[in-house]
């Protein structure tokens, strides 16, 4: 397994150059505490845990995985010891309300720490990582005496968090919820049920889990309307905060995976177990969606770490292995062969790789200035703007870096060769690991519905305008009709973001048009929508990038190589990657009858 470094030097740049984070900080009262040097010092001590506590235990949770002993979850080796590091340096209670013993910063700081743990070790990242989605619901839909209960062991870390949604005849469509709450006479309700795919279910980590369930109560209609949100701690509060009795959640198996072994993927069963409503009755699958949005924007981070994570694994590799000469000529005369990485095709494999690390941490980084404004902006319109604009970007975030994390896992292995297929390098666990990311917290497919369906058509359109004008507005700023020659290096950059702008808006159109006399339109369509509206998201963070870059460049300040760097992989993906928007574009275009003509009988194998 590769030995991450923490990118501190590019998330920096991001943060400060690209984004201006410290003007952002201070436009808010809960900003202000983050000063450059309490943003420096977060991120230095978080990149040294990541280093030397949990990268160390990536391939150890990989080989060793969790077990089930005597119905307990028992994690790999120095799993729960890390955790307790971690608990030890406040980390968990990082962006949490100082009321309920956490440190009270941005919300956007605590991605960035998440961003890091991601890249360090996935698998050991998930069991604090559910709990940061368990807490945000609480704060939004607890009451004030379940806040008192649960908000601060969880902020601590002393307790964790889950969400329990997912039954086996039922994934994505919820309204098929078969578990039940039979509410008591002191008001708290009886959960009986199976829930499965519960990642962190149970696990030797913390004292105490606090499970957020969706069941159905008996009064209520069927399908959505009839589930309801409820806290079901595996072991139930005392009065002074301590644990107390066992509640009757139990782990009755764990799932045999493809990746992502150090997680505990558990079996639940609530056998009669106490639970407190959550919020309004009947409305636990909207309430639902406060933790899910939270866990798609972590999934995100999934595919920046494993594209980061595989580039600094194959770009050490290609820097030592030699094999044969480079076809312009030799560059290691007094070896027996060139390193690899004089290959054109190595190297189009780990710029493929870097652009869409770097290009995905500036697009997480961009929607959590955003989410820093959902919950804290002046006005209440200001929140529901920056709410409506996350809501944008959030399956394109999920959906798009997944993906690309996939594809840029799946080039380190192919960096390495034979080498990548086995597992001593720990390439190909990354790859494993990093393919449940486009499954679970609603596939690519679900993603692209919703994007397409509910944001785009369904938002007539806001969202996508408000972003179009943003990029036009980008774009005519920094050189598009500009023969200053600073500004004019930036033209071929703005020509082309500017003409995929327009394409976007152009094949929206179309596809409305077309979805009014055939409904399969958008489901025909969705996931190359997606794909398209991603490439185009991508390439106008690189584009920003590339212009502070050249900036920098002509102020004479910083690391000349590192904004070259920026440059050089901006026209890479312009140049290479961002064509494929072109083929997405033209699958859009074709007819529906291609997808959806074939009958059911002739999806066959036996003719």
């Amino acid at each position: 397994m590769p030995a991450y470094k923490a990118p501190l030097k590019d998330l920096e740049f991001v943060l400060n150059d690209l984004l201006d984070y410290q003007t952002h900080y201070q436009s808010f009262p809960e900003g202000r505490e983050a000063t450059a040097d309490i943003v420096e010092a977060v991120l230095g001590e978080c990149g040294k845990l990541c280093e030397n506590v949990l990268s160390p235990l990536n391939g150890v949770g990989d080989r060793q995985g969790c077990r089930l002993e005597d119905g307990k979850v028992v994690t790999a080796p120095g799993f729960a010891d890390a955790y307790q590091e971690y608990v030890a340096g406040g980390w968990q209670g990082l962006n949490f309300p100082t009321e309920y013993g956490g440190q009270g910063l941005p919300l956007s700081l605590g991605l960035a720490k998440q961003e890091l743990i991601a890249g360090a070790n996935w698998s050991w990242g998930m069991y604090p990582g559910l709990s940061i989605g368990a807490m945000n619901t609480l704060m939004l839909h607890a009451t004030e005496d379940q806040k008192k209960t649960y908000m601060p062991p969880l902020v601590e870390g002393r307790w964790t968090g889950t969400m329990c949604l997912t039954e086996s005849h039922c994934g994505t469509d919820l309204a098929q919820v078969a578990c039940k709450a039979v509410e008591n006479e002191d008001g708290s309700f009886s959960l009986s049920g199976t829930k499965i795919f519960i990642s962190g279910g149970d696990h030797d980590l913390a004292e105490n889990i606090v499970h957020i369930v969706l069941a159905r109560t008996p009064d209520l209609p069927s399908g959505i309307k009839g589930i309801s949100l409820f806290i079901v701690p595996k072991y139930l509060p005392e009065a002074d905060g301590s644990v107390g009795a066992f509640n009757n959640v139990s782990c009755s198996a764990l799932e045999e995976k493809m990746g992502i072994h150090g997680s505990s993927t558990c079996v639940m069963n609530f056998d009669g177990a106490k639970g407190f409503m959550l919020g309004e009755k009947g409305k636990g699958v909207a309430n639902m969606f406060t933790f899910m949005n939270a866990a798609r924007i972590g999934t995100s981070m999934q595919g920046i770490g494993a594209a980061e994570l595989s580039f600094q694994g194959s770009l050490a590799y290609a820097k030592e292995r030699m094999s044969m000469r480079s076809i312009s000529g030799t560059k290691n005369p007094d070896k027996v062969a060139d390193t690899i990485i004089h290959h054109p095709d190595v190297r189009r494999m780990l710029l493929t790789q870097k652009a869409f690390a770097e290009g995905g941490r500036a697009m997480l980084y961009h929607a959590g200035k955003l989410a820093d404004l959902m919950t804290h902006a002046a006005t209440e319109e200001a929140r529901e703007s920056a709410e409506d604009e996350l809501g944008f970007f959030t399956p394109i975030l999920k959906a798009f870096l997944t993906e690309r994390g996939l594809e840029a896992a799946n080039e380190g292995l192919q960096v390495f060769g034979g080498h990548g297929f086995i597992a001593e390098h720990g390439m190909e666990q990354i790859v494993r690991d990093t393919r449940i990311s486009t499954l679970y917290e609603g596939t690519t497919g679900i993603q692209a519905l919703d994007f397409l369906g509910r944001k785009i058509i369904g938002g007539k359109f806001k969202q996508l305008r408000k972003f179009a004008k943003e990029v036009y507005g980008f774009c005519f700023s920094h050189g598009l009709l500009s023969r200053n020659p600073h500004k004019f290096k930036m033209r071929r950059f703005n020509w082309a973001l500017c003409k995929f702008m327009t394409k976007w808006n152009w094949i929206t159109l179309r596809v409305v048009m077309r979805a009014a006399k055939n409904r399969d339109t958008v489901g025909a369509v969705a996931y190359d929508y997606m794909m398209f509206s991603g490439y185009v998201v991508t390439a106008y963070m690189w584009a920003r990038m590339a212009q502070v870059a050249h900036e920098k460049i002509a102020e004479g300040t910083g690391d000349t190589a590192f904004y070259e760097a920026k440059i050089q992989t901006a026209e890479f993906y312009f140049e290479r990657l961002l064509p494929r928007a072109n083929a997405h574009a033209q699958s859009m275009m074709a007819s529906v009858d291609s997808v959806m003509q074939m009958n059911e009988e002739n999806f066959s194998f036996d003719y």
